[in-house]
């Protein structure tokens, strides 16, 4: 596993105990209790989908926006308003700036649904996220052995959130795929990080070098390194059903311009000879 991971996996968990000290599972059920229904990530009929993402930084690319509340929600509503499927919001604070109070702001002003990302560990963190707001997680397949991963999906699945499971290679895919168990209700997705952990650096062949890793029929996520509508093309080629981007949109004067860009190709190279 790489440095850079390591030194994720001690943070969350850090985060997480603190988090159980200040609000005790029971504490957090009772609020878990009166939170909103989530709201189902639901494919688009048009064949592709884009997961916009809320980051003020990345370790990658350094600060890429303030931190400041209303301008993160004023961005996560130009997402959705553009046709953004869901909003990704990155609540990890020493790397990428983020918050759970950025999850909740987010998750109280768009129509979509919104994600939780980070480098979660502790089922903890997962009802955490629900009651911030969230309709569903990313899991790091890698941070968990077969018995932790299945414990962060049922509690997920439990909690009525969908799950998107990100692999960086083969194995991982097979894990996920493992872990997934059929899936029958459509809510658990499948993400291939073309970032190299070690470098940090972005390797865009791990898209296709993966990609058949999962069943056909798959929702299968690109993530990284998607710049402009012609990346996006490319994915929907090798068989993506969505795009998760983050940098590009953070950096974007007009973000929900190249949103509906990004779109806009996905739909069209979908018609075009894409397949999910």
């Amino acid at each position: 596993m790489s440095a850079f991971l390591e030194t994720m996996i001690r943070s969350s968990a850090a985060r997480a105990a603190e988090a159980r000290a200040r609000a005790p599972l029971r504490a957090l059920e009772r609020r878990l209790a009166s939170a909103p229904p989530t709201r189902p990530l639901r494919p688009s009929p048009e064949g592709f989908d884009l997961l916009a993402e809320i980051k003020p930084a990345s370790p990658a690319s350094g600060r890429l926006a303030s931190g400041s509340i209303p301008g993160l929600v004023s961005r996560a509503e130009a997402y959705a308003a553009a046709g953004a499927a869901a909003i990704s919001v990155l609540t990890e604070p020493d790397r990428f700036g983020g918050d759970l109070s950025h999850l909740s702001a987010v998750a109280g002003a768009v129509p979509v649904p919104v994600m939780r990302k980070d480098f979660l560990v502790d089922p903890y963190q997962v009802l955490e996220a629900r009651a911030a707001g969230a309709s569903g997680i990313l899991l790091i397949v890698r941070l968990h052995d077969r018995v932790g991963l299945a414990a962060m999906i049922r509690t997920a699945r439990d909690a009525g959130m969908f799950v998107l499971l990100e692999c960086f290679d083969g194995d991982d895919a097979r894990r996920a795929v493992e872990a997934a168990g059929g899936d029958p209700d459509g809510q658990i997705l499948f993400g291939v990080n073309a970032r190299d952990l070690d470098t940090l650096k972005v390797d865009r062949g791990r898209l296709a070098s993966f990609r058949p890793a999962f069943p056909a029929g798959s929702y299968v996520v690109a993530e990284s390194g998607t710049e402009v509508p012609a990346d996006v093309e490319h994915a929907v080629a090798l068989g993506y059903a969505a795009v998760l981007v983050g940098t590009a949109l953070m950096r974007a004067a007009d973000p929900a311009a190249l949103a509906r860009d990004m779109i806009s190709a996905g739909r069209r190279a979908n018609v075009t000879g894409g397949a999910r």
